[in-house]
C-alpha cells in the first residue's frame, strides 16, 4: 500500500523480495549473482521507473482520454524507442521534447481529441510523479554506510531538478547526472563513463540501481555492476545476460552492502 511521509511526499508501496528470474529465495534475501559488494564505493540510480513511478502518468490520462492504458504504453514505449534510435541516427533531443512527441504520437494513434495545452498538461505529470515508498530510507541508510549517491539518467537537468524535489531526496544526493551533459541516451557506455569520471570513481567501484533491463545492460557493459530493481515481479529478459544482483525494494541493496 502507499502512503505519504511526515513531508506529505506521496508514495507507492512496495512488495517483498524476489530473486533473479522470479524464483522466491526460502530465507527471503535478494539474489545475489556476481555481485561483488566489497568492491562497491558510489551508488547511482536510475530515475524513472527507480526512484518514481511512471505509471502515475496513466492516471493524468485518465482525466482526458477515454481508454487511457494503451495510450500509456505506447506512450512510454515509443518514449524509449526514440532515445535508442538518437543514440544510432544523431538526432538528439533533450528527453523532455522526446517524451512529448512520444506522447503526441501515442495520442494520435489512439485518435485522442488532445490539444496542445491538454497534451502539455499531461506531460507536466513527469515534473510531479509518486515516490516509491522505499526510496528515501533505502538511500539514507545508503549514505549512513558511507555511499555516495547519485542519480544518473536520460531526463535533462530541469525534469531531474523537480523529481529531485518532489521525491524530496535532494539532501541525500551528492549530484544528478544527466544525459544532456554528453548528448546520449543509455544504453550507450559514454553516459556510464561519464558518470563515472563526475563522480570521481573507478567505474568497477560503482553500482547502478536501475528498474530498466537495457540500463542494467548498458551500466555493466561499461563496466559498472548492474543492480536490477524488480518492483513488479516480472522475469528478467533471456538477452544479454544477467543483472549483478536483483533487488526489490532499496532495503534489499542495503542489507546486500551490509548497511
Amino acid at each position: 500500500m502507499g502512503g505519504r511521509t511526515a513531508a506529505g511526499i506521496k508514495t507507492v508501496g512496495a512488495i517483498g523480495t524476489r530473486a533473479a528470474r522470479g524464483v522466491i529465495l526460502a530465507d527471503g534475501k535478494p539474489t545475489s549473482m556476481t555481485f561483488d559488494a566489497s568492491a562497491v564505493e558510489t551508488v547511482t540510480f536510475d530515475s524513472y521507473s527507480t526512484l518514481v513511478d511512471v505509471d502515475a502518468a496513466e492516471a493524468a490520462l485518465a482525466e482526458r482520454v477515454a481508454e487511457p492504458e494503451p495510450v500509456s504504453k505506447l506512450w512510454r514505449a515509443r518514449s524509449l524507442e526514440y532515445t535508442f534510435v538518437a543514440n544510432h541516427v544523431d538526432a538528439y533531443q533533450p528527453f523532455y521534447e522526446m517524451n512529448r512527441d512520444a506522447l503526441q504520437y501515442a495520442l494520435d494513434v489512439h485518435g485522442a481529441d488532445v490539444s496542445e495545452t491538454e497534451r502539455d498538461e499531461i506531460l507536466a505529470v513527469y515534473h510531479e510523479l509518486d515516490v516509491f515508498e522505499d526510496v528515501r530510507e533505502g538511500i539514507e541508510r545508503l549514505r549512513e554506510g558511507g555511499y555516495d549517491c547519485y542519480v544518473v539518467s536520460n531526463g535533462n537537468p530541469e525534469m531531474l531538478e523537480s523529481m529531485v524535489e518532489h521525491a524530496d531526496i535532494g539532501d541525500l544526493l551528492e549530484d544528478t547526472i544527466s544525459a544532456d551533459e554528453v548528448e546520449t541516451f543509455k544504453p550507450d557506455a559514454e553516459l556510464y563513463r561519464h558518470a563515472a569520471a563526475r563522480t570521481g570513481t573507478p567505474i568497477r567501484a560503482i553500482a547502478h540501481v536501475t528498474a530498466g533491463w537495457f540500463d542494467v545492460l548498458g551500466a555493466r557493459h561499461a563496466g559498472m555492476q548492474g543492480v536490477w530493481v524488480d518492483r513488479k515481479a516480472t522475469p528478467w529478459e533471456p538477452f544479454g545476460g544477467d543483472p549483478d544482483c536483483t533487488i526489490e525494494t532499496f532495503y534489499d541493496l542495503a542489507e546486500e552492502l551490509g548497511v
